[in-house]
C-alpha cells in the first residue's frame, strides 16, 4: 500500500495539452450524453470509444474514518449538479469519485466489486483495464478496510493529479495550479471533527489554494455508515448537494450545519418520547445554538417545555418565536386538538398572550383532529 503518495500530471508537449482540449470539445459537442443513473452497464465500455462522456473537471476527496468506519466522498466543480455524476458510496462497502471526462459506471461498478470483497486498488485496476479511454479519466475509491486507490489519466487537463494518504485520496483536474490537492491532503489530515467536517475542510483548502481554474458552481457531500443497517435512510449519514450556487462550498457547509441542527431537534423529540426531558432540552438548545435564527426550532422547543409541565419557562421562548414569525400563534390552538398542547384554556391563553396579536388568534378555527397519537412530545415532522 502506498501512503502519502502524490501524483502530478504535467503537459510534457504541446500535443498532449492539445489532445485534452480537442477531446473536451468533441465530448461537449456530443448530443448523446448519457445520464449517470441510466447507464445500464456497471462496467466501463471496452468495445468502442464513448464520445458521450459528461464532463466533471473538479476536485474531490474519498475517505474512511478509522474511528467510526464511516465512508465518504465530497466534491466541488464549475459544472452543474456535480454530485449527480461524481459521488458514490455504500454503507459498509466503500466510496468512489469518478471525474474529468466522467464514466459514471465506475461508481456502481466499483461498489459492486468492493461489496464482493475486492479491495479498492484491485477494483480500480480491473475497471481501468476494461476502459479504452482510461487516459481521460480521473477516479478514486476507498474500501471499508481503508484501502485507497486513485488514477489520473495522462490526458486529464492540467493541472491534474492526486495524493494518496492513509484511508483517503484527494484528486483534482483543470486546477489553477498543482498545489490544490496537496493543500486538500494537509487540511484533511490536520482537521479535527467527524468525517464530514474533515472533508469539508479539504474542499475549503482547495478553494484557498486556487481551486478550479474556471471558478465554482456546484458541490456535494455523501457520508455513509461503516456498518450497514439495510435501511438507506439510516445508512446515509450525510447526503447533501448544492446544484448551482456562486459559492457552493460555503453553501455546502451551511447545509451540513443545518442538517446537524435538525438531527439534534429529532433527537430531542425522541428524548421527549422516552421521557428523558433533560436530554431533550439539551438537544433543543444545541440545535438553536447551531442555527439561532430558525424560529421553527424555537417554537417546538417551547412546545416541548409545555409538554414537560414547564409552562412558565416556555413563555419567553414562545414570545421569541412569535416575534420572529407571528403565524406560529395560529398553530397553537390547532395543537390542542391533536394532543400536542394541553386542552387548558388558561395555559393556551398565557401562551397566546406572548404574541403581538393574541386576540386575533385565540378563536382561530382548528381542523378536525386526526386519529389519536400514541407518542408524546412535539412530533412535528
Amino acid at each position: 500500500m502506498r501512503w502519502n503518495c502524490t501524483v502530478r500530471v504535467r503537459p510534457t508537449t504541446r500535443r498532449l495539452a492539445g489532445a485534452g482540449l480537442l477531446l473536451a470539445a468533441a465530448l461537449t459537442a456530443s448530443p448523446a450524453a448519457a445520464s449517470p443513473r441510466e447507464t445500464p452497464d456497471v462496467r466501463p465500455a471496452a468495445a468502442e470509444p464513448r464520445v458521450s462522456a459528461p464532463l466533471a473537471h473538479t476536485y474531490s476527496i474519498v475517505a474512511r474514518d478509522p474511528k467510526t468506519g464511516e465512508l465518504g466522498v465530497a466534491v466541488q466543480s464549475h459544472w452543474f449538479s456535480v454530485g449527480s455524476l461524481v459521488t458514490w458510496a455504500q454503507a459498509g462497502v466503500g466510496a468512489v469519485a469518478t471525474q474529468s471526462f466522467v464514466e459514471p459506471s465506475y461508481g456502481p461498478g466499483g461498489l459492486a466489486l468492493m461489496a464482493e470483497g475486492v479491495s479498492a486498488p484491485e477494483t480500480l485496476r480491473r475497471l481501468l483495464q476494461k476502459d479504452e479511454q482510461a487516459e481521460v479519466r480521473q477516479v478514486a475509491m476507498v474500501d471499508a478496510r481503508g484501502h485507497a486507490a486513485a488514477h489520473t489519466g495522462s490526458l486529464c487537463i492540467p493541472a491534474a493529479g492526486h495524493h494518496l494518504g492513509e484511508g483517503y485520496s484527494v484528486q483534482a483536474n483543470l486546477m489553477l495550479d498543482d498545489g490544490v490537492w496537496p493543500a486538500m491532503a494537509r487540511a484533511f489530515e490536520t482537521e479535527s471533527g467527524d468525517l464530514a467536517e474533515r472533508m469539508l475542510a479539504a474542499l475549503e483548502a482547495a478553494e484557498r489554494a486556487g481551486g478550479d481554474i474556471r471558478g465554482r458552481q456546484s458541490a456535494a457531500i455523501l457520508v455513509v455508515r461503516g456498518q450497514p443497517t439495510g435501511n438507506i435512510w439510516i445508512d446515509r449519514v450525510v447526503d447533501l448537494r448544492v446544484e448551482d450556487h456562486p459559492e457552493p462550498v460555503q453553501e455546502l457547509r451551511r447545509l451540513v450545519r443545518l442538517q446537524r441542527a435538525y438531527r439534534l431537534m429529532n433527537a430531542g423529540d425522541e428524548h421527549v418520547a422516552a421521557r428523558r426531558y433533560d436530554e431533550a432540552l439539551q438537544a433543543y438548545a444545541a440545535a438553536e445554538r447551531l442555527v439561532p435564527d430558525n424560529h421553527e426550532f424555537i417554537f417546538w422547543h417551547a412546545v416541548a417545555l409545555v409538554t414537560i409541565d414547564r409552562v412558565t419557562d416556555s413563555l419567553p421562548v414562545f414570545r421569541r418565536a412569535f416575534l420572529m414569525n407571528p403565524s406560529w400563534a395560529l398553530l397553537v390552538p390547532r395543537l390542542v386538538t391533536v394532543g400536542l398542547l394541553p386542552d387548558d384554556p388558561e395555559v393556551i391563553g398565557r401562551i397566546l398572550a406572548q404574541g403581538p396579536s393574541a386576540g386575533a388568534h385565540s378563536h382561530d378555527p382548528a381542523p378536525a383532529p386526526p386519529a389519536p397519537r400514541d407518542r408524546p412530545g412535539p412530533g412535528h415532522r
